[in-house]
């Protein structure tokens, strides 16, 4: 078996889902592994080469043996082109987005397979691994960041990539010192799984105490006025046909003391979107977007947020992943043949043959 670890196209994508530790276990459980240069990856090229990894041009993964399985975290080239082998990465096409047709439409013309990152789940349906963490503390920084731009009278700028989440934390501790209001007040809903944890601990790290709401809180359904009488509101569900509407339209014009909309989640384009005042993603270059201006409501939505903590949220998702792909060999029925029921289910709901 042969898994390809390719070079991602994303700008402003520095993560990976294998580590050279990884690689090790898999080339001695018999698998043979090629890794992508790449001058961005947080992780270097020559960890991969010292443990036995062939080394690879970039993006030349589409030359590869059609038996190749293909390895990456964001989305392919939009370039149209068939797609004859089995990719493993968060293909964003399952749940109505509007890309999603085309990619799968690739797929099939191809005769490749899509395992989606985000559809490997265990038996309990819970999935086997998650940037989620560093999703939600990269998440709860930008909302603060965004605040900070506020108290200046300004929009926040271009962010970029930390080293570390200590010096992520030190710029934030930097830019909440020059603000009047330090401890901005937070509501997190989704408070208890990974992304909302993550966004909460940032928020403490910082002196912040954030209100936490998970099911129990948004069992009735909405509305939730309570939203709009906090800062910052950190969204960290994903949408699918039973999340609420958390802020509408209605709520841009209201009284309210919310200033700041971080989307963890970020499906903008979903049609189940809790959040439907903002139509697409933000970007690290533009990461806020102004919905309004009396009173001001920044929304920040940036849909790879880990990769702001690279090297960290890298090794957290490579190590839970790990486990998973050791068992590729001879998973049919378990999580890798549930994730290709998902690919067929959506082949077929798409119409796509």
């Amino acid at each position: 078996m042969h898994l390809w670890v390719r070079a991602e196209s994303r700008s402003f994508e520095r993560r990976v889902g294998l580590t050279p530790e990884g690689a090790t276990r898999l080339i001695e459980a018999g698998m043979s592994i090629t890794v992508e240069q790449s001058d961005v990856r947080a992780i270097p090229i020559d960890g991969y080469a010292k443990v036995g990894c062939q080394i690879a041009a970039p993006h030349s993964w589409p030359d590869a043996p059609k038996d190749t399985i293909i390895l990456g975290l964001k989305e392919l080239p939009d370039d149209g082109s068939a797609l004859p082998h089995r990719h493993i990465m968060f293909g964003h096409a399952y749940k109505g987005q509007d890309a999603g047709p085309k990619l799968l439409a690739r797929f099939a013309k191809g005769g490749g397979e899509l395992s989606d990152l985000e559809y490997l789940t265990d038996t309990g349906g819970r999935r086997v691994a998650a940037f989620g963490y560093w999703a939600g503390y990269t998440g709860a920084a930008m909302a603060l960041l965004c605040w900070a731009a506020q108290q200046r009278g300004e929009i926040t700028g271009a962010v970029s990539a930390y080293d570390s989440a200590t010096d992520l934390r030190a710029e934030l501790e930097e830019q909440l010192s020059q603000c009047s209001t330090k401890h901005p007040t937070a509501l997190i809903i989704g408070a208890l799984g990974r992304v909302g944890t993550g966004a909460s601990d940032l928020c403490e790290a910082l002196g912040i105490t954030p209100k936490k709401w998970d099911k129990d809180e948004t069992a009735h359904g909405g509305p939730f006025p309570e939203i709009l009488t906090h800062n910052l509101f950190m969204n960290c569900i994903l949408a699918s046909p039973q999340t609420p509407l958390f802020v509408g339209p209605d709520a841009i014009g209201a009284e309210r003391t919310l200033s700041v909309i971080s989307d963890i989640a970020c499906d903008p384009d979903s049609p189940y979107n809790p959040i439907p005042i903002y139509s697409a993603a933000t970007s690290w270059e533009t990461p806020a977007t102004r919905i309004s201006n009396e009173p001001v409501l920044d929304v920040t939505a940036i849909d790879n947020l880990p990769s702001m903590l690279p090297a960290e949220s890298s090794e957290g998702f490579a190590a839970q992943l790990l486990p998973t792909l050791l068992q590729l060999k001879d998973d049919t029925n378990g999580t890798w043949g549930r994730a290709r029921d998902c690919f067929q289910n959506a082949l077929r709901e798409n119409a796509i043959v």
